[in-house]
C-alpha cells in the first residue's frame, strides 16, 4: 500500500471543500438571522429568537452529529490498516444508528420547547417566535444526522468532495428560500416572516439528504440494505458516540449557558449576542475544514503506524490553520460594520456588537490549535480524553470565569472572555497530550 500522502496539494484537496461542506449548517442559521434580523417590524426580536433556537438546535446537532466523526475514524483507520473490506455491513448500521438516535431526541424534545426556550430566559414575543421557528426547523433534525452520517462515511474514504457538493446545494437553496419566503414575492408568495426563515431551512436539508443518499448510492459501493448481526466494529462506534455525546454534552452546555446569560442582560444583548456567535461559529466551521484534513489523514496513518507522518501533518495543518485564522482577523477587522449592518439595523443592538467584537477575533487563534487538534485526535480514536478535556474546560474554565465576569458586571464582554478561556484551555490539554503520548513514537 502506498504511503499516505500530505502534501500541501493533498492537504487542500481534502480541506477546501470540507470547509465548503462544514459551513453548511452554520449557513443556514446565519442567513436566516440576517434574513429576519432585517424584518421592519420586530426584527430584533425575531433576530434574538433565532439565535436561541439556533444555538438549541446547533447542540442537539453537534451532540448527535459527533458520529459523523467516529464513523470516519472506524473507516480511515481500517482503510490505513488494509482491512477496508472487513467492515462489509458497519455503514448500513451506522447510518441506521444515528437516524435512530435524532428520531428518540426529536420525539423528547417536540412536545416541551416552551419549558425548553423558559430555560434560555425567553419570554413573551421572543419565546412566542422561538417556538413557531423551532416546530417547524426540528423536523430537519433526523435529515441532517442522516446526511452527516454519510459525510462521514465519506471522509473515511478519504473523499470529501461530494459532501461539498451537497452542502454547496443546501446552502444556496437556503438563501434564495430565506429571500422569497421570509419576505414574500409580491403576487406569487406571501411574506412569512420567521416562519418562512424556518421553512426555507426545511426544504434545503430535505434535498441535501436525497443527495446526499444518491451520491451513497452511485459513488460508492456502500448498501443501505440492513443486515445482522452487528458488525464487530458497532461496539466500537457506540463507545467513541458515548464519549462524544457527553464531550458535547458539555461542549453546548457551555454555548447554552452563555446564551443564557447573554438573553438575562436583554433583548439587545442576546441580538447582539447571535450577531457575534454566528460570526464566530462561521468562522470556527471555516476553520475547522483544515481540521477535517488532519482527521481524515490522521486515522489513516494511525492504522498505518506511520508516526513520523503522524507528527509532520499535525505540525503542518496547524500551521495552515493559523494562517487561515490570521487572514479572517484581518478581513472581519476591515468588515465590522458591513457584518453588523448584515444582521439587524437597531443601532443600540450594533452598539453592543462593535462594542465586543473585537473579542470574537481575539479567539480565532485559539479556536485554530483547539478545532485542528480536536480533528485529529477524533481521527486517532481519542475519544475519551477529548471528553475529559471538555468537560474540564467547562468545569474549571469556562463556568468560573463566567460567574465572575456576571459578578464584576462586565456583561457581554465578560461572556465573551469566558468563552476564550474555554478554548485556549482545550488547545494548551491538547497540545500536551498529543506530545506526551504520540511524539515519543516518533523515530529521532
Amino acid at each position: 500500500m502506498a504511503a499516505t500522502n500530505i502534501s500541501f496539494k493533498r492537504i487542500q484537496q481534502l480541506a477546501l471543500p470540507a470547509i465548503i461542506s462544514g459551513i453548511a449548517e452554520p449557513v443556514l442559521s446565519s442567513t436566516d438571522a440576517a434574513v429576519v434580523g432585517n424584518i421592519s417590524q420586530f426584527g430584533t426580536e425575531s433576530l434574538a429568537a433565532v439565535g436561541i433556537v439556533g444555538t438549541f438546535l446547533s447542540a442537539l446537532i453537534w451532540i448527535l452529529g459527533q458520529t459523523r466523526s467516529a464513523i470516519s475514524a472506524i473507516v480511515s483507520q481500517n482503510l490505513g490498516a488494509g482491512n477496508i473490506s472487513t467492515l462489509q455491513n458497519f455503514p448500513a448500521q451506522a447510518i441506521y444508528f444515528n437516524v435512530a438516535l435524532s428520531i428518540i431526541v426529536l420525539g423528547g424534545t417536540y412536545f416541551f420547547v416552551e419549558e425548553i426556550f423558559g430555560l434560555f430566559n425567553a419570554t413573551g414575543m421572543i419565546l412566542d417566535f422561538s417556538i413557531d421557528y423551532y416546530n417547524i426547523r426540528v423536523w430537519g433534525f433526523p435529515l441532517t444526522l442522516f446526511t452527516f452520517a454519510v459525510f462521514g462515511l465519506f471522509r473515511g474514504l478519504q473523499n470529501t468532495f461530494w459532501p461539498m457538493i451537497v452542502a454547496g446545494i443546501g446552502a444556496t437553496l437556503n438563501i434564495a428560500l430565506d429571500f422569497a419566503l421570509v419576505y414574500g414575492i409580491e403576487g406569487v408568495i406571501p411574506a412569512m416572516n420567521i416562519e418562512g426563515a424556518a421553512w426555507a431551512s426545511l426544504i434545503s436539508q430535505i434535498v441535501m439528504a436525497v443527495i446526499a443518499l444518491i451520491f451513497l448510492l452511485k459513488k460508492t459501493e456502500v448498501s443501505l440494505r440492513l443486515k445482522f448481526p452487528l458488525h464487530p466494529e458497532i461496539n466500537r462506534l457506540v463507545s467513541m458516540s458515548l464519549n462524544l455525546f457527553v464531550r458535547s454534552i458539555a461542549l453546548n452546555g457551555a454555548l447554552i449557558l452563555a446564551t443564557r446569560e447573554a438573553t438575562g442582560l436583554g433583548t439587545n444583548y442576546i441580538a447582539a449576542h447571535t450577531i457575534a456567535f454566528n460570526v464566530w461559529i462561521f468562522t470556527a466551521f471555516f476553520i475547522d475544514g483544515y481540521g477535517a484534513a488532519g482527521n481524515i489523514l490522521g486515522g489513516k496513518l494511525l492504522g498505518e503506524k506511520d508516526y513520523n507522518t503522524l507528527w509532520k501533518l499535525m505540525r503542518r495543518v496547524n500551521l495552515y490553520n493559523l494562517g487561515i485564522a490570521a487572514v479572517l482577523i484581518i478581513i472581519g477587522a476591515f468588515l465590522y460594520q458591513p457584518v453588523g449592518a448584515l444582521f439587524n439595523k437597531d443601532p443600540e443592538v450594533l452598539s453592543i456588537f462593535y462594542g465586543m467584537y473585537f473579542l470574537v477575533l481575539l479567539c480565532l487563534p485559539f479556536n485554530a490549535l483547539a478545532f485542528t487538534l480536536d480533528s485529529i485526535f477524533k481521527g486517532l480514536g481519542e475519544m475519551s480524553y477529548l471528553r475529559n478535556v471538555l468537560l474540564s474546560a467547562t468545569l474549571f474554565g469556562f463556568i468560573p470565569v463566567l460567574f465572575f465576569s456576571k459578578y464584576m458586571g462586565w456583561g457581554l464582554k465578560g461572556i465573551w472572555i469566558a468563552l476564550i478561556i474555554w478554548v485556549a484551555y482545550r488547545a494548551v490539554a491538547l497540545i500536551i497530550k498529543f506530545k506526551r503520548k504520540y511524539l515519543p513514537l516518533v523515530e529521532k
